[in-house]
């Protein structure tokens, strides 16, 4: 049978479970991405699948550049999804785990993948910037609900934003490693140029011209005169130009385009806060990153089992994924909110929460790309455990973690599971009495 043939009816049954799956998986423990690695281990099963399953590193630059994609449309859902305006104290949890917990975190996995991996130290760095960032593609689970619904209570609201920035964050390490691995010298020189360029200029660029773009289609979008009033069509497809049209334009300042791309988003909230156009945009958003997701999981379930994906792990690497999934980013996290005012409960529930995903297929492929690494079959197979076990652990634990925890507080999880906007406290104490 034609190889194609079979893909596309493959493909079809993708978008189908795209739009079933998730409300079939609300009341269970388990999650949309544990169901893609299943479906994609699975299909290798079936001969004319497994022989097109492959390793990532066999076409880096196919995956790199599908990674990015999935990444950028779902830091534009993630923008879009918050209501709380940026602010010093509003957001002080999220610039504790970005200030404090991320170093914390790529310091202490750069050092395991020296001591455990046997890496060297542009190997180990690029490892660790991969995986210090948490996921926005695969922690839809643990973020805020969509725009104006209420559902922003601090736990979410800081994952959601700490992924709507961690992950442009982690790209100054990403090239301190590409750094080590070209230089035949590193010094005080090198260093400076690294700070200078790879840390305050394109962090800058990135926030600079996100805030620009998105407060400037924000003004287009909701301040022209009522007859051309773009927010008017209801086309929930804008939020896709506005992605690729900002990341394209940080990335050609050489800034970095995900940081861009999600300070877009938030700047085009702020410039009509309480629209309802923003559930379209992000509605749409929200589809085409699960869809996308789903794709590129079913391949890395496949890449599992057909494609070697773990053919160099070791049992150091079993150890070291087991330390960064449940010491280092824990206790990083907890360290981090020390002083915050949080409640313990929500402080574990922070640092336990750190899922890695797509953002660290998308790190480990560029880097690779850009410069030759020793131990490369390693690096992939240390990161893809890392990130099964993380899609398999936090896929199970989320909901019934975060339901105990919602109804502990008063919430109505089970509105909160369907999406729905959440009664008031209020309301449904004065019914009760």
């Amino acid at each position: 049978m034609d190889t194609y043939v079979i893909v596309l009816g493959g493909f079809g049954a993708l978008v189908l479970l795209t739009a079933w799956l998730p409300m079939v998986l609300r009341q269970l423990p388990l999650s949309l991405p544990i169901v893609c690695v299943g479906i994609g281990a699975a299909l290798t099963t079936i001969p004319a699948v497994s022989d097109i399953a492959f390793h990532p590193h066999e076409h880096i630059h196919l995956v790199e550049r599908l990674s990015e994609f999935v990444v950028i449309v779902s830091l534009m859902g993630a923008g879009l999804k918050l209501d709380r305006a940026v602010g010093w104290r509003r957001w002080i949890v999220t610039w504790r785990l970005l200030g404090i917990a991320m170093p914390l975190t790529i310091l202490a996995l750069a050092a395991l993948a020296c001591v455990l991996l046997g890496l060297g130290a542009a190997s180990a760095i690029l490892l660790a910037a991969a995986l210090a960032p948490t996921d926005p593609v695969l922690a839809s689970d643990v973020q805020v609900g969509p725009p104006l619904q209420g559902q922003e209570d601090e736990m979410r609201f800081a994952l959601t934003s700490e992924a709507g920035l961690n992950d442009g964050l982690a790209f100054p390490f990403v090239h301190l490693a590409i750094a080590l691995a070209t230089a035949e010298a590193f010094g005080i020189r090198e260093f400076a140029e690294w700070l200078t360029i790879s840390v305050a200029w394109k962090i800058a660029v990135g926030i600079a011209l996100g805030a620009l773009i998105g407060r400037g289609i924000g003004w287009v979008t909701f301040h022209l005169p009522n007859p051309a009033r773009l927010s008017r069509t209801g086309d929930g497809l804008v939020a896709l130009g506005i992605t690729c049209l900002t990341y394209a334009a940080v990335e050609m300042a050489h800034g970095y385009g995900f940081v861009g791309v999600f300070v877009t988003a938030l700047a085009f909230r702020s410039a009509h806060r309480g629209h309802d156009y923003h559930h379209k945009m992000h509605d749409y958003a929200e589809e085409l990153e699960r869809l996308l997701m789903m794709v590129l999981l079913v391949g890395l379930g496949a890449a599992l089992v057909g494609g070697g994906l773990l053919a160099g792990l070791t049992w150091d690497a079993v150890v070291f994924a087991a330390l960064a999934l449940f010491v280092v980013r824990p206790v990083c996290g907890w360290l981090s909110l020390i002083g915050s005012g949080r409640p313990a409960s929500e402080r574990a529930v922070i640092s336990f929460f750190g899922i890695r995903g797509l953002g660290t297929i998308y790190y480990l492929a560029y880097g690779l790309s850009h410069a030759g690494f020793e131990q490369a079959e390693v690096l992939w197979s240390a990161a893809a455990l890392t990130i099964l076990v993380s899609v398999v652990l936090h896929g199970v634990t989320v909901t019934p973690v975060l339901r105990f925890l919602d109804r502990r507080s008063g919430r109505d999880t089970e509105s909160a599971q369907l999406g729905l906007p959440l009664p008031s406290l209020v309301t449904s104490n004065s019914r009760r009495s």
